[in-house]
């Protein structure tokens, strides 16, 4: 099959969907697909990487994140699409990358790939605690309404898991797929760990090797709920001796820099192209934090498992979906309080037993990148076969 992605928020400074799509780059490849990303960006160019090719189209910088670029000339993807003639089209976003691949009047299977949750990213970040998730998401019915205008010029919604699948179908979203998401296990692994590296880490905040190490992965918005974390945290480290590491960046970095600055403890470490290097201190870290409810998947939490760490995440969303009692504690979404009380709570735990949990959970519940693909690929040539059998 020849896939071409319209990918909206693909830039080399990017997060999880950066991490995936070049994934997508490399498996198609070694399962003998050509994809092709469209991607807005600094200038007009075409390069090939990690077995498929990325096609970038001029666009100005995303005011609200310096990393990316608006995706706005719907004639100039149309045009691309209509050279490269693919089988597949993906629209990956909801807003002009969505509509662009939705409005293309190609003789393609097009799929609508949920990579997001807006309402769940922006209103419950800031009404949910306040109003309540649920009444939150009925107000917003006319967002439910507009994804299910756009989810109609799709032939199926791709989604990362049941749950996700049956809170969209709720409203209306047009043929949820289920298709989970992949880790590099062989990447990210307990293997990693390196004992003599965490008692250095430790004693970079001034603590002995007793210590808990903590550890945050999260790009800097509003959503990832940083501030929670870090309150959170302060108020555990008063019952406990332990060092929270924040690695990432994004638009509100000043504010999580503000908030770290309070304790000696807690530091921001900045964005990290080294992924070697970080996947060795996300092993040789103690316990995972996750601040987020927004997540479709947690592709960080899922990280963070299969590198052997227990996780303390939200109770809503993706994040929550892979964690489980027997992994680590969960704890009210955007309560500092229920955040210190759970992360107080998980370090009493038997961190061996813990950690062998992960383990176990990580070679039953998680899948990998290839084994992801592989179904993903699967869903899409059923598409094919079908549309093409109803000619």
């Amino acid at each position: 099959m020849k896939i071409v992605d319209v990918a909206e928020f693909y830039t080399d400074q990017g997060g999880g969907v950066k991490t995936y799509i070049n994934q997508k780059l490399k498996f198609g490849s070694e399962l003998g697909h050509e994809v092709v990303i469209v991607a807005p960006g600094k200038d007009w160019g075409e390069e090939e990487r990690h077995g498929g090719r990325v096609i970038w189209v001029k666009g100005p910088r995303l005011p609200v994140d310096w990393r990316y670029y608006i995706l706005w000339r719907e004639k100039a993807v149309h045009k691309i699409l209509d050279q490269e003639q693919p089988d597949i089209v993906e629209g990956s976003s909801p807003w002009t990358g969505g509509w662009f691949a939705g409005r293309w009047k190609g003789d393609a299977v097009k799929t609508f790939i949920f990579h997001q949750d807006p309402v769940a990213a922006y209103p419950h970040t800031f009404f949910g605690s306040t109003f309540g998730f649920d009444r939150v998401d009925k107000f917003f019915g006319f967002y439910w309404k507009y994804l299910q205008n756009l989810s109609n010029r799709f032939d199926a919604t791709v989604v990362s898991g049941e749950w996700l699948a049956d809170r969209i179908d709720n409203y209306g979203v047009h043929n949820p797929i289920p298709v989970p998401f992949g880790i590099d296990k062989d990447f990210f692994s307990p293997q990693r760990r390196d004992e003599k590296l965490r008692t250095k880490l430790l004693a970079d905040f001034g603590l002995p090797e007793t210590a808990h190490l903590m550890i945050a992965i999260s790009r800097h918005h509003p959503e990832k709920r940083l501030g929670t974390i870090i309150d959170g945290f302060k108020a555990a480290s008063k019952k406990a001796p332990m060092a929270l590491m924040i690695f990432g960046d994004g638009p509100i970095r000043a504010y999580v820099n503000r908030k770290a600055s309070t304790s000696d403890h807690v530091k921001v470490m900045g964005f990290t192209d080294n992924r070697d290097q970080l996947a060795d201190i996300l092993a040789s870290s103690d316990y995972f934090v996750h601040g987020s409810a927004a997540e479709t998947y947690g592709i960080v939490v899922a990280e963070a498992v299969c590198s052997g760490l227990p996780v303390l995440v939200p109770r809503r969303g993706g994040a929550a979906d892979i964690s489980n009692p027997d992994i680590g504690e969960t704890y009210e979404t955007g309560n500092a309080s229920s955040f210190t009380e759970n992360l107080l709570s998980l370090i009493q735990k038997d961190r061996k037993k813990l950690v062998e949990a992960t383990k176990l959970a990580a070679e039953k519940d998680i899948v990998t990148m290839r084994g992801h693909f592989e179904l993903l690929f699967k869903r899409y040539q059923e598409l094919l076969d079908k549309d093409r059998s109803s000619v």
